[in-house]
């Protein structure tokens, strides 16, 4: 009996850190959508990334897509795109961005996703940081 209890504590344990690699690599293809969309210009297609809360500052797609085009332009156009560290935590998950605008300046993005009301990932929040700068 003792055994097959350490047993199940032993599973709950490794199923911990495969739960947030799978968070992980949902979040990254999220993420990546969203840049693909924003390379297309498809307002609908990115939008659709966006969690509730944004979702909620910027009623309307194109709405949306104006503000990335204006305050996140090395998101929206960039020539590198790579992911960095990525951390969950209570159902939510940070991902850090390591990106090169149009211009040739590297930036470091940093992004909140969690779960929508549908259970699905969504981008909560991204902070633009020059690398050096401070979160």
């Amino acid at each position: 009996m003792r055994s097959l209890f350490l047993l199940a504590l032993l599973l709950i344990g490794l199923g911990s850190p495969i739960r947030a690699g799978d968070d992980i690599a949902a979040a990254q293809r999220v993420i990546r959508s969203q840049a693909e969309a924003f390379s297309h210009d498809d307002a609908a297609a990115a939008y659709s990334y966006a969690a509730p809360a944004i979702r909620d500052l910027f009623p309307q797609a194109e709405i949306f897509m104006s503000m990335e085009r204006n305050s996140y332009a090395p998101v929206y156009r960039h020539k590198s795109f790579e992911f960095g560290e990525a951390r969950v935590a209570d159902g939510k998950i940070a991902q850090r961005v390591h990106i090169i605008d149009a211009d040739g300046i590297p930036w470091e993005a940093m992004y909140t996703l969690e779960p929508g009301p549908d259970g699905s990932i969504r981008i909560s929040g991204c902070v633009l940081l020059k690398p050096g700068d401070a979160v």
